[in-house]
């Protein structure tokens, strides 16, 4: 009866799946600059052959909008035959890890770094699509893309074929929005499905002059690499785009199995399983000349929405998906672009972390200005090194945050030409040299001092060598110096010899601040 129950509720799940995977990856192969039927093919591979591979248990995977932008890229540089040798680079790479069991350090990425990657990505695919969203081509680049939006404004306006597209692309984005609102109507049609219909229906039914999705058939695009292709992989820039390909969807769909995870009581995801999972269906995919794929949350979500048990539903998903190349391509022809478009914005959209951006600037500004940092560097850039740049942003800041260190200072009581006792604390860096040194230059300058490192964790060379300077400078007349056990003996952190005496019991102690020179309480 168990079997049963599950049976029925992963066939219901797959037809959903199934209804909201059609227009994503058809808009998503558009919005790529490559045939419609390409997305289908990634998504076709995504149910049969990485649905049916352990892993994660309920995700599904396909052509993403996360890619859209790196694919577009890639395409226009390299052309449309080198795509799967890039893709089938990927997904080796991609089962390399896997077999190392490097997928769970795919974890360790900045959660900073990967919201502003997809912050990037959506502000890119929002710049382009808005071109197709007027059945206009836009000029290019991300940065190019958002420099051309006054002029597509104003040829917009003076274009009644372009309002025309742009209301088609306007109304499937307020039916997206407003679609899961219908509880009834959601419950029979995802958002996606309906938004691309009604327009399709509208388009058809007024007979609005508005482009069209082509249509090539499904053997006329898949089109293997070849030895060519493969020789373009041995330049610098093909690397880094496959590079590009590999750290973004192997992070994004290892995001978004943790993220499936948390919506389902099911069985945990195992990450190196699944890194070889995405890492076959590339393969598979590269070796067909198709898109490449990520696990994707959208699609993810509503197979659990959906009722899903098993493996079953995305696996099933698939079959859907070829029966329907199969049988209906022609349907494809009859999809207006900027509905298409409109998906796709909405996509992007999406992507942008909209409503966390204050709260995380509020409680955690670092990470704040790594995901802005890398968002922008994304738009400005190109992919690969917008990441690349986030990343370096993100190790610089964890490398700022764990090297704190600071001083406390014991002015002796009963003396007050005494030496002062100066102990440092914490990770002392040359990140940090330039503040500890403030603070001991900022001591009366009439006064000697015993420096105590005793209290560091961790010293590196820049900072004994300055700090057992300074130690040097400022040692009470008569100490012994280097060669003794006075101050300027420089020790390594942790416990062992100090750079002078402990102050007693009676001493007063204070930690001084930046600049601060003035004598503790």
């Amino acid at each position: 009866m168990r079997k049963s129950t599950h049976i029925r509720a992963d066939f219901t799940a797959s037809l959903v799946v199934f209804l909201v995977a059609v227009p994503l990856c058809v808009g998503v192969a558009v919005a790529s600059g490559v045939p419609a039927e390409l997305g289908l093919v990634t998504g076709i591979v995504g149910g049969l052959l990485t649905g049916f591979l352990p892993g994660s248990s309920l995700q599904v995977s396909g052509p993403a909008a996360g890619l859209t932008v790196l694919v577009y890229e890639a395409v226009r540089e390299f052309g449309l035959s080198a795509l799967g040798a890039l893709v089938l680079a990927a997904g080796l790479l991609q089962l390399v890890m896997g077999a190392l069991r490097l997928g769970r350090w795919f974890r360790a990425i900045s959660v900073a770094v990967v919201q502003g990657m997809l912050a990037g990505i959506g502000l890119v695919l929002i710049a382009g699509q808005l071109y197709a969203l007027t059945d206009a081509r836009p000029p290019g680049t991300g940065l190019a893309n958002l420099g051309g939006l006054p002029e597509l404004a104003v040829d917009t306006i003076w274009s009644d074929q372009a309002l025309t597209a742009a209301a088609v692309g306007v109304g499937t984005i307020a039916v997206l929005a407003l679609w899961p609102r219908w509880r009834r109507g959601a419950r029979v049609l995802p958002a996606p499905l309906a938004a691309v219909a009604l327009a399709t229906v509208t388009v058809a039914a007024l007979r609005l002059p508005v482009a069209r999705v082509e249509v090539e058939g499904l053997l006329s695009v898949v089109q293997p690499p070849d030895g060519a292709d493969f020789a373009r992989l041995l330049g610098v820039g093909a690397v880094g785009t496959v590079l590009a390909f590999t750290l973004i969807a192997s992070a994004e769909s290892l995001f978004s199995a943790a993220a499936v995870d948390r919506l389902h009581t099911g069985p945990r995801t195992d990450y190196d399983k699944e890194l070889m999972a995405q890492g076959a269906g590339n393969a598979v995919c590269g070796l067909l000349g198709a898109l490449p794929m990520t696990a994707v949350i959208v699609r993810s979500a509503a197979n659990v929405r959906a009722g899903a048990r098993t493996k079953a539903s995305r696996v099933l998903h698939g079959v859907w998906l070829l029966l329907f190349v199969a049988a209906f391509p022609e349907a494809l022809g009859v999809v207006p672009l900027a509905a298409l478009a409109g998906v796709l914005v909405y996509s992007g959209w999406k992507l942008l972390p909209v409503r966390e951006f204050v709260p995380l600037w509020r409680e955690h500004r670092g990470e704040a200005v790594v995901l802005a940092a890398t968002a922008v560097a994304i738009v400005v850039t190109n992919m690969f090194e917008g990441v690349v740049i986030g990343l370096l942003m993100a190790v610089a800041k964890s490398a700022w945050e764990t090297s704190h260190a600071h001083l406390e200072v014991t002015w002796p009581e009963d003396d007050e030409a005494g030496p002062l006792h100066v102990r440092a604390l914490g990770n002392a860096t040359f990140l940090r040299l330039p503040r500890l040194l403030d603070q001991l230059e900022a001591l009366p300058r009439d006064r000697a001092a015993v420096l105590d490192l005793s209290g560091l964790r961790h010293l590196d060379r820049a900072c004994a060598a300055a700090l057992g300077g300074w130690a040097e400078r400022r040692r009470p007349a008569g100490d012994p110096g280097p060669g003794g056990a006075g101050p300027g003996a420089v020790p390594g952190p942790g416990p062992g010899p100090e750079t002078g005496p402990v102050p007693g019991a009676g001493s007063a102690t204070t930690t001084i601040a930046p600049q601060s020179g003035h004598k503790g309480g």
